[in-house]
């Protein structure tokens, strides 16, 4: 069964912090403060995945149109390799693309390489090796990916020509 997807709200957040706890290392993982500081951004957009009242994933981004970044993308150990990363971005990225978002930018463990293919199976790429980002020891990679454009109406009438 396909989990639902909905937007973030405030009774989430021990679920969330719980699961960005597990699933990455002390030091990476992010503090109580520094998820609410994210999840309570105004530029923030946190899509959640549930399955009745459990949350088996989120993605958590912040924005800048034309720019946006992914801060953390957590999906729960037992629900990887079924989809619910691969539906939690194509919400967020149409989310980012309906307000005007062109380019998302990331930063993956350079040595996560499950996270490496999983972002470039969804067309991003790398631009950058960040020496030392993680717990001052880690490199990471700068990933960015051109969100296309959303058609528009041109008001032309028919016969016109370009």
């Amino acid at each position: 069964m396909a989990p639902t997807l909905r937007s973030y709200e405030p009774h989430d957040f021990a679920a969330l912090h719980r699961l960005d706890q597990a699933c990455f290392p002390e030091g990476i993982s992010y503090s109580k403060t520094t998820l609410r500081y994210f999840l309570t951004l105004a530029s923030a957009d946190c899509v959640v995945a549930v399955e009745g009242t459990r949350v088996l994933g989120f993605v958590l981004s912040e924005e800048n149109p034309p720019l946006a970044h992914i801060i953390t993308l957590d999906i729960a150990e037992k629900r990887r390799r079924q989809g619910v990363g691969t539906a939690l971005l194509q919400q967020l990225e149409s989310n980012l693309a309906a307000r005007g978002v062109r380019s998302v930018l990331l930063e993956t463990a350079t040595n996560n390489e499950a996270a490496v293919a999983f972002w470039q199976r969804r067309g991003y790429r790398i631009e950058a090796t960040l020496k030392r980002y993680y717990l001052g020891r880690l490199d990471a990679y700068e990933m960015r990916k051109i969100l296309p454009g959303i058609a528009r109406k041109t008001g032309m009438q028919s016969g016109e020509s370009i």
